[in-house]
């Protein structure tokens, strides 16, 4: 059941919603703004325009949501292609006009780009730490030789300074459900990814790993290529 499509198609037809809730593993259930994923440029944080004038050559935005950075892209006359898993979100980035919309999981996904984006954490998708490195094994098959990943994460350490830091997993993997209008999703596993532990990763896997930018509120932007 796509519970955030139907919140996110309910804003974009009409301009009005109920609250989508956000339920987690690690508190109390939290609002969710859907006007957030409806953000144009001068609404987008430093991090993401950033990453945005970063993008060459063919570009994937991986976890499009409804278009807002594919759309920028587009407008930069860039070669964008933007796929997501919510059929609800891939009809409406068509309807606000991104040429290159696919409901897609990129898990099966055969094609080759010069810059991958995820961005507003959407690494997170990845779930786990387990399925992070094997990510980043994966998405090798779909970048150029000097193709880069580009990407935005959070250290979440600071959720624990009053709790101690969870035993059995890593402390950045968490657990979310939405819920709109009464109808609650699938919980899904989601991760935040403090700065060593990606370098760390990303050396494992072999790619070389910059940190390109941190916006002073433990969120940052990292850019990968293949080691040769």
């Amino acid at each position: 059941m796509d519970v955030f499509g139907k919140a996110l198609t309910d804003i974009y037809r009409t301009g009005e919603a109920d609250v989508l809730w956000l339920h987690n593993s690690y508190g109390e259930p939290e609002e969710m703004p859907l006007e957030f994923f409806f953000r144009d440029d001068e609404d987008m944080p430093v991090l993401e325009l950033q990453a945005l004038h970063m993008c060459e050559g063919k570009v994937l935005d991986i976890g499009a949501g409804v278009g807002s950075h594919a759309l920028l892209l587009q407008a930069f006359n860039i070669d964008v292609t933007a796929i997501d898993i919510s059929e609800a979100a891939v009809n409406i980035m068509k309807d606000r006009g991104v040429k290159k919309a696919h409901v897609q999981d990129i898990y099966t996904y055969k094609e080759k780009f010069d810059t991958i984006i995820m961005l507003m954490n959407g690494i997170g998708l990845t779930g786990t730490l387990p399925g992070f490195k094997d990510f980043l094994i994966k998405i090798k098959d779909l970048l150029t030789p000097s193709g880069q990943v580009i990407f935005d994460s959070s250290d979440i350490s600071y959720l624990y300074e009053d709790l101690p830091k969870p035993q059995n997993q890593y402390y950045g993997e968490v657990s979310y459900q939405y819920e709109y209008k009464g109808e609650k999703g699938n919980w899904f596993n989601w991760i935040y990814i403090d700065e060593e532990t990606i370098k760390a990763i990303a050396e494992e896997t072999g790619w070389n790993c910059e940190l390109i930018f941190d916006d002073g509120e433990d969120q940052y932007l990292v850019r990968l290529t293949q080691k040769t």
